[in-house]
This record gives C-alpha cells, sequence and structure tokens, in this order.
C-alpha cells in the first residue's frame, strides 16, 4: 500500500500538478493539505480511478483524502474544542486501516494567540491518537505538523530558533506523540540530516537547499513494522509554479 501525503498550498494552483502525480506515482492514497478552497475537485480525481473526501475552508486550510478503494469517513474534527472551526483533521477506514490526515496550526507569530492555540492543537491531537492506541486501531497519520523535530531537520536551526515551528514547545509535543509508541516513518530508514520537504520561496531556498522537515508519517505501534519504506519525493519542487512542500511517500505491506 502507497500512502503520500502533500500540502499542495492550494488546489486551485496545483490540480494540474496533482493529477500529473497521480498518474506518475499511482499512489493508493494521497492525503493534501491546505487546499484553500470550499470545496475540492473530484470528476478528475474519479476519471483517474480515485474516490475523495474532502474538509475545505474558504481561502485557508483544508485537508482531503483520495483513494482507489472506498473511505469510510470516521471524524471531521478534533474533540475537546467545540469553537474551533479549521478545516484541519480528517480520519477515514480503508481497507481496515486507519488514515488519518492533519494540518497542524503554524502558530506564528510569537508570542500569540496563534501559537496558544498551536499547543491546545496538538494536545488535543496526542488524546485522540492515545485513544486509537488503547483501543488496538492500527493507524497511519500524516500531513503538515508544521513542526521542525529535531536540528537536522532544518539547513540552519539558528535561523529558526524564534519560530513557532522549531520552538521547544513545539518539539515537545512532537516528541509526545512519539513517546505514546509512535514511530516517525522517514527516520526507520534516513538517519541523517540534509532531508527536506519545504523550501520557501524566498532567497534561494530551494535551489541552495535551505529546507526544513515538517510533513511527516507517524505509524502506530500495529504498523510500524509493516513498514517498506519511507521517502520525499522533491522532484515536484522544480516544477513550474510548485507548492513550497513536497510529497512524502510511505509504502506498507498491509
Amino acid at each position: 500500500m502507497k500512502i503520500v501525503t502533500w500540502n499542495v498550498n492550494s488546489i486551485g494552483m496545483r490540480l494540474e500538478h496533482v493529477l500529473r502525480f497521480l498518474r506518475e506515482e499511482s499512489p493508493d492514497i494521497l492525503m493534501m493539505q491546505e487546499l484553500k478552497t470550499l470545496t475540492c475537485p473530484t470528476t478528475e480525481f474519479e476519471a483517474l480511478g480515485y474516490s475523495s473526501h474532502a474538509l475545505g475552508q474558504k481561502a485557508y486550510n483544508g485537508v482531503a483524502i483520495l483513494s482507489k478503494a472506498p473511505i469510510i469517513l470516521m471524524q471531521d474534527r478534533l474533540s475537546g474544542e467545540d469553537a474551533d472551526e479549521q478545516a484541519r483533521y480528517l480520519e477515514a477506514e480503508i481497507k481496515g486501516l486507519r488514515i488519518i490526515n492533519i494540518y497542524a496550526p503554524n502558530g506564528n507569530p510569537l508570542p500569540s494567540e496563534k501559537f496558544d492555540y498551536k499547543l491546545r492543537w496538538l494536545a488535543r491531537l496526542q488524546m485522540r491518537l492515545q485513544h486509537l492506541i488503547q483501543g488496538g486501531v492500527p493507524f497511519v497519520i500524516g500531513g503538515d505538523f508544521n513542526i521542525i523535530p529535531e536540528a537536522k531537520d532544518c539547513h540552519d536551526p539558528k535561523t529558526w530558533m524564534d519560530d513557532a515551528l522549531y520552538r521547544i514547545e513545539s518539539r515537545q509535543k512532537f516528541r509526545a506523540l512519539l513517546n505514546l509508541g509512535l514511530t516517525d516513518a522517514f527516520r526507520i530508514q534516513n538517519s541523517n540530516g540534509g532531508h527536506y520537504s519545504f523550501w520557501d520561496y524566498q532567497a534561494g531556498a530551494w535551489p541552495r537547499n535551505h529546507g526544513i522537515r515538517i510533513d511527516h508519517f507517524l505509524l502506530s505501534p500495529l504498523i510500524a513494522d509493516r513498514m517498506r519504506s519511507c521517502r520525499i519525493e522533491a522532484a515536484p519542487r522544480g516544477w513550474e509554479k510548485p507548492s513550497d512542500h513536497v510529497p512524502v511517500i510511505v509504502e506498507l505491506d498491509f
């Protein structure tokens, strides 16, 4: 089973990129973030054999799951904050595997309510994942976590020291997820630095490889041993008018 996560940074702007990727890679499941629209195209995806479920939001956020197999929606929001209407979470069952797609809050600037919201949102996510683990549910969670886990996950840690993505509070939240028994899929086979999933549009970050790794797959204890591979597919960053993120691909024996 090939599963992909990709922050497309506007499906309206990047639809042709997504269609090209689907034709070239033919994943079983594609999780997208930052749709920036209320609705997600369906006709084009159906023509390639994909059903879809999207949770959109006008101009901001938005997540979607595409799948060759039927999608059974389980949840489209995190509990714990009734006033939260941001489109950041989709949880579905596909062929007996729980698939969780997230677009975690950025949290900048600091200090701010946005950073406080980020920490609260991640705490709510932790509670949900703990519940699934305790219930013996096999799951894969992927998406834009907006967290740089370690110094080796960014080109120059000093430049990110006061950014919400690298603040110690954010990294502690990521570590708390791992402490539940989850596994950072990319790190199973890739222990070195220099591997990134995001490059800013400014200051020649892409050609100079001044990137950060903030798009992740975490595997539940029942799934980690089933991983074949996990890789970052950087090629789409070099396409015309690309997203600033690139796909991350995990393959499982499931």
